[in-house]
């Protein structure tokens, strides 16, 4: 088992968070009580795991355990992004809003004491946590609720479960991880196009398996997603046909084809 003493201090902040200490008034005035040592992510993989997520201007970031804001601060300054940082413990986001102002981006940026589990995400494009994974799996349904498609979770040293990320990459000997929140197109469809046919889709996370149905006989489908870009292979006896597309709720439009949902 992992010693506590290599537990970064924003991942004990969300285990306290995830087994009910919510008074967030209380906490704001005495600092939680944490028997570990703050471990902040390298700025090196900081700043990739930002370069993973192709934080734009345009974009909102959310940090969920956020310590001393760097990642949120850096989207800001580096990119021109947006967003907010959570933390349990007060002494970091106090920390959080230092850095904001030193970095002059208190007007991109803020951070508040506040339960992760309790915060909504559905504003975020990208989303980064360093988080153990089973405070991953406890967010996994919420993110996959909440989050538009297509928006980006980059997460440091630790995964989601059977969720395989997109990309994986070790920086400076730590472990990076990118997925891409995917669209939802389990059911069937309706196809028209050069070729018309029905779709049966089954979905798991981001890849896709089923049957078409095409000039009335049976074929196998495979696919994958990437937030809301779909790629499906349609194998009619060993005949494969490949289409690509984009989800926009009950409809798929791709070049020479588009689908809406029965």
């Amino acid at each position: 088992m992992m010693s506590n003493l290599v537990y970064t201090r924003r991942v004990a902040c969300s285990l306290i968070a995830a087994i009910g200490l919510s008074a967030v008034p209380a906490l704001a005035q005495d600092a939680p009580r944490l028997d570990v040592i703050y471990v902040p992510t390298p700025q090196t993989v900081v700043n990739r795991m930002l370069e993973l997520a192709d934080v734009k201007s345009s974009d909102f970031v959310i940090d969920l355990g956020c310590g001393d804001g760097r990642m949120v601060v850096t989207a800001a300054q580096k990119y021109g992004a947006s967003g907010f940082g959570v933390d349990i413990n007060p002494v970091r986001i106090n920390e959080a809003n230092e850095n904001a102002k030193k970095a002059n981006v208190t007007d991109k940026v803020n951070f508040k004491v506040a339960n992760l589990f309790e915060e909504s995400m559905a504003k975020a494009d990208v989303m980064t946590m360093y988080l153990l994974t089973e405070i991953n799996l406890r967010l996994r349904p919420k993110i996959l609720e909440e989050l538009k498609p297509g928006a980006r979770v980059v997460s440091h040293a630790f995964g989601m479960g059977d969720w395989k990320p997109d990309v994986e990459e070790v920086v400076d000997g730590k472990q990076v991880y990118l997925w891409h929140v995917p669209a939802k197109v389990g059911g069937k469809w309706e196809v028209k196009g050069d070729q018309p046919m029905t779709l049966e889709l089954s979905q798991n996370f981001q890849m896709v398996s089923g049957k078409a149905t095409v000039n009335g006989k049976p074929a196998d489908v495979s696919g994958r997603l990437k937030g809301k870009e779909i790629t499906l292979t349609i194998d009619a006896d060993g005949k494969k046909q490949e289409l690509k597309g984009t989800v926009e709720g009950g409809e798929v439009k791709g070049t020479g084809w588009s689908a809406t949902k029965a």
